[in-house]
């Protein structure tokens, strides 16, 4: 029984002599505090340091994970964009090489500088083929184009309204490019059953080497 309360008068004087380290302490000097506020204090400092170094630094590591995925969603729009052109390149090269086929065939089409007159015979023989008489077969200035040159005909022919339809189906399959413009249909003199067809008749040829020089050093020497 008398020790029970030895221990019970210790617990009490230990627990006084704790509070009495936390009185009166003067928080301008902590130098001056007993030993366990001095302890605690620095405990606790050394803590909320540890703290606010590990929250600069995990706010580093965010700041760079952030970067990091920014990176990768780039990373993958690029990947996409080049998986597309990719996966398109061979439809590209196909429609490509179409329409390089396409422009050579335009090019057989087109006569050359030396062709021309052939194609103007083409073009009177399609007319006498078709029984019509030509009033007038008069060719044009030559207008130069970028890449081509093209030369209109003035053309006047008589003869008969289905003739003259024959005539220009005839002009349309000649195997090079040649159209018929401005036609005007009027009655032939004295009323008889012939008519008079006008009309503008256009071919075209390629540039040669060295008309495309030519062409070339205009544009250079064209003010800006």
């Amino acid at each position: 029984m008398a020790k029970k309360q030895k221990n019970s008068i210790d617990t009490a004087a230990l627990q006084e002599t704790l509070q009495r380290q936390f009185r009166n302490l003067d928080t301008r000097d902590p130098s001056l505090w007993p030993p366990l506020p001095r302890y605690l204090l620095c405990i606790f400092i050394v803590a909320a340091v540890v703290v606010a170094l590990w929250y600069v630094k995990l706010t580093d590591y965010r700041d760079a994970l952030d970067a990091e995925r920014a990176t990768e969603v780039t990373l993958r729009q690029d990947y996409q964009t080049k998986l597309n052109k990719a996966v398109s390149l061979d439809l590209l090269k196909k429609q490509r090489e179409q329409i390089q086929q396409y422009v050579i065939q335009l090019e057989k089409q087109l006569p050359s500088k030396a062709e021309m007159a052939a194609l103007l015979s083409d073009i009177n023989q399609a007319g006498i083929g078709r029984s019509l008489q030509f009033e007038l077969f008069r060719p044009g200035q030559v207008i130069v184009r970028d890449y081509y040159a093209e030369l209109p005909i003035a053309v006047r022919v008589t003869g008969k309204y289905h003739d003259m339809g024959a005539f220009a189906a005839d002009i349309a399959n000649l195997s090079r490019i040649v159209t018929l413009n401005e036609i005007a249909i009027t009655a032939g003199d004295k009323g008889g059953p012939n008519l008079i067809m006008d009309a503008t008749a256009r071919t075209f040829r390629y540039l040669d080497a060295d008309e495309i020089e030519a062409q070339r050093k205009a544009v250079q020497g064209a003010p800006k």
